[in-house]
């Protein structure tokens, strides 16, 4: 890290090969603190417990979604749109104005929101991420500024403009500004598929000084975090932007990458990615692009398509950000029925990859958060599946899943004509150590039976113990067995067991 930001520290428990990151929303922590304190709070006030707390849980990263500044304009179109009215009283019932903060993705500039404490209060904040062994994580916004960004007087070459035909026949897309010069027609920021975003302005990656400029940026956030979480990344691939805008600019990922970590190597891009481009932008120099397909499979139920999701090249799965829910899906524990939701939970976070928790997730809130609120409703307790959460982080934090080799597993039918060998998905992890540990999920509504092939090749002549470490069931089988026709698994429907695989004894 540069020496005027936060200082930098190794994890306490040494770097992992597949690390876990909690999300905050940071506007709505901000105003639960300053409601408990009965003063605004600012990042100084996020107690020492709660990162304690966090570290305990084994998370390797913290995002602190929304810290940058915001302004005006984006508030003002955040309060008088009116679906955005109707999403808002939806999800808080006693909903006024004051919730109202503006999306924290229409960004004035890169420091830190002055109601936050400015980017000191952050790089104290860093500073106390780093002592409790974990890494900080923050937002850039890389396709778009708030329409107050200031330049959008100064600079509007960095902007995509449009013409009175433009304005006329797509108001959804296009409005007109004035500014020092006079009057100008700018774009909204928008991906291919939607309409515009009202409350933001597009930049034009066609320009070379933006891309400067936009590098520029990168260096500056780079000074007060450990890494960046790129929204929607894939808008500026050459391709993508020629599509949506008829001009093609230079790639600007790999030399904005490149440019950061010559300043702080070792410093992460995560990006936010979808339309099958996750691969060009781990080819491009991301560390690690979301998965969204396996959501979407997840959420689909269908044991096949999740199972031939895992089929994919390793150098590919290893670089792939694993989720059941962030600030941009709806909650798990909405969407999911309780038993898919736990089956969900076992196969998305003891894969491989970056695991990614979202605040709220742990207790299952059903309310997703509008990211232009600073306020969320209460809502109970599940005692049930904050339960299951603790068990499940106690198996992402085994060194063996941490730090292992992952393997996915093939199962037979236990009988002819059984089909229910289909619904499996099974995965193994081994280290150096000889840790090992099998992960079988029956991904279907109905009781399933299989032979799930065993990988490892030193069972014959061993008695083989499996401990189920999500639950309490403890089961010896016969090594030479155990070799020939496999390990016989009858699970009722989304059931699911973590075994630890040893072998106490030789027969």
């Amino acid at each position: 890290m540069q020496e005027h930001g936060c200082t930098s520290i190794v994890n306490k428990r040494g770097p992992a090969l597949y690390p876990s990151l909690y999300q905050i929303n940071t506007r709505v922590l901000m105003q639960e603190l300053s409601s408990a304190l009965g003063r605004p709070a600012t990042l100084d006030d996020i107690p020492d417990k709660d990162l304690d707390h966090f570290a305990k849980l084994g998370f390797d990263w913290v995002w602190l979604l929304g810290v940058w500044q915001t302004g005006e304009a984006g508030c003002r179109v955040s309060k008088e749109n009116e679906q955005w009215q109707r999403e808002f009283r939806d999800f808080l019932p006693d909903f006024t104005e004051a919730d109202v903060c503006g999306s924290c993705f229409a960004v004035t500039k890169y420091e830190v929101h002055t109601d936050l404490g400015g980017n000191a209060a952050l790089d104290r904040l860093c500073d106390r991420i780093h002592a409790h062994g974990m890494k900080l994580l923050l937002d850039f916004v890389p396709n778009h500024t708030a329409p107050d960004h200031e330049w959008v007087s100064q600079h509007p070459e960095y902007y995509m403009h449009g013409t009175e035909a433009k304005l006329r026949n797509e108001p959804q897309n296009y409005i007109q500004m004035e500014n020092s010069s006079g009057p100008h027609i700018f774009a909204y920021g928008r991906d291919p598929y939607f309409d515009g975003w009202p409350d933001t302005i597009q930049l034009n990656y066609a320009e070379p000084s933006l891309q400067q400029t936009m590098i520029g940026e990168l260096k500056k956030i780079a000074r007060h975090c450990d890494g960046v979480r790129c929204d929607m990344a894939m808008l500026i691939l050459p391709e993508v932007f020629e599509r949506t805008w008829g001009l093609r600019p230079e790639p600007f990922w790999p030399r904005a990458i490149q440019c950061v970590r010559d300043e702080n190597p070792g410093f992460l891009f995560m990006a936010e990615v979808y339309w099958d481009l996750e691969w060009m932008l781990q080819q491009q120099g991301f560390n690690y692009t979301y998965d969204k397909r396996l959501y979407d499979r997840l959420r689909k139920g269908y044991a096949r398509s999740v199972r031939d999701h895992f089929r994919a090249d390793m150098g590919f799965q290893s670089k792939l950000v694993r989720f059941l829910e962030n600030h941009d899906e709806p909650r798990a524990a909405a969407v999911f029925p309780p038993d898919q939701h736990r089956a969900s939970a076992i196969l998305t976070f003891l894969c491989s990859g970056l695991r990614f928790f979202h605040d709220g997730q742990f207790e299952g809130r059903k309310k997703k958060v509008p990211v232009h609120l600073c306020r969320r409703p209460d809502e109970p307790v599940d005692v049930a599946l904050s339960e299951f959460y603790s068990s499940l982080l106690t198996c992402v934090n085994l060194p063996v899943i941490r730090n292992g080799t992952w393997s996915l597993l093939e199962c037979s039918a236990a009988w002819e004509g059984n089909w229910t060998s289909d619904c499996f998905i099974c995965f193994a992890w081994t280290d150096q150590s000889h840790d090992r540990v099998i992960v079988v999920v029956n991904y279907a509504p109905n009781q399933s039976q299989c032979y799930l092939q065993i990988p490892f090749e030193d069972l014959r002549g061993l008695s083989v113990r499996f401990e189920d470490i999500m639950g309490h069931d403890v089961y010896e089988r016969d090594g030479e067995e155990l070799s020939e026709r496999g390990l016989y698994l009858d699970i009722a429907g989304w059931g699911y067991n973590v075994f630890r695989v040893t072998t106490p004894s030789r027969r």
